[in-house]
């Protein structure tokens, strides 16, 4: 029988899309307060790839990505996902009787071998992981190219160039990390066996 280990640790990260570029500032503050510092952080770079969000937020919308330093269990994926939702209840207006979103964010977490978007909506490439939160991969990591790839499912800006570099450094930047102390010791548990 395999033996049941803990999770090694993940990087955190968050996605924002917001047309006022002081919401970015302003969520920054909020998320570092519960999540500690950050170590990464993109340009605010203009995001055209859907109307989706057009009659809600407006257009000219921002992309912005956030990492943070600490790494964390990936189980807390749930809460930070409760948790960002509250964040976009709370910079929301009212407008002709219904709420508009101002920003909106998108948290989930790096490893050396995927990234993981949450969602609080459901579809077939999406696993339950409780609290009415889903989650996916949407990028995988090849190790013969170097690479993170996107799948079928893969948003568009998360298929560039550009956001694919980003996760590379964000994988890196974990990668030494955990190779900094013992993974114990980063998130309070028991011994665990890293890869490479």
């Amino acid at each position: 029988m395999a033996e049941v280990r803990p999770p090694i640790p993940v990087k955190l990260f968050v996605g924002m899309l917001s047309a006022d570029p002081d919401l970015f500032d302003e969520c920054r503050a909020l998320l570092c307060e519960e999540y500690g510092a950050l170590d990464l952080e993109s340009p605010a770079v203009p995001w055209n790839h859907t109307d989706y969000y057009e009659e809600e937020m407006g257009r000219d919308l921002l992309r912005k990505f956030f990492f943070f330093e600490k790494p964390i269990d990936p189980a807390l994926l749930t809460s930070i996902k409760k948790r960002t939702n509250g964040i976009e209840a709370l910079k929301a207006v009212t407008s002709e009787r219904r709420v508009r979103r101002r920003i909106n964010l998108d948290p989930g977490y790096v490893t050396e071998a995927k990234v993981v978007l949450a969602s609080a909506k459901d579809f077939a490439h999406r696993i339950y992981i409780g609290e009415r939160v889903y989650a996916e991969v949407t990028l995988q990591y090849r190790g013969r190219d170097r690479t993170f790839l996107s799948l079928e499912h893969t948003y568009p800006d998360f298929r560039t160039k550009e956001t694919i570099e980003l996760f590379l450094k964000a994988r890196e930047m974990l990668r030494k990390g955990l190779r900094l102390k013992p993974i114990a010791e980063q998130v309070g548990q028991g011994p665990v066996r890293t890869s490479t």
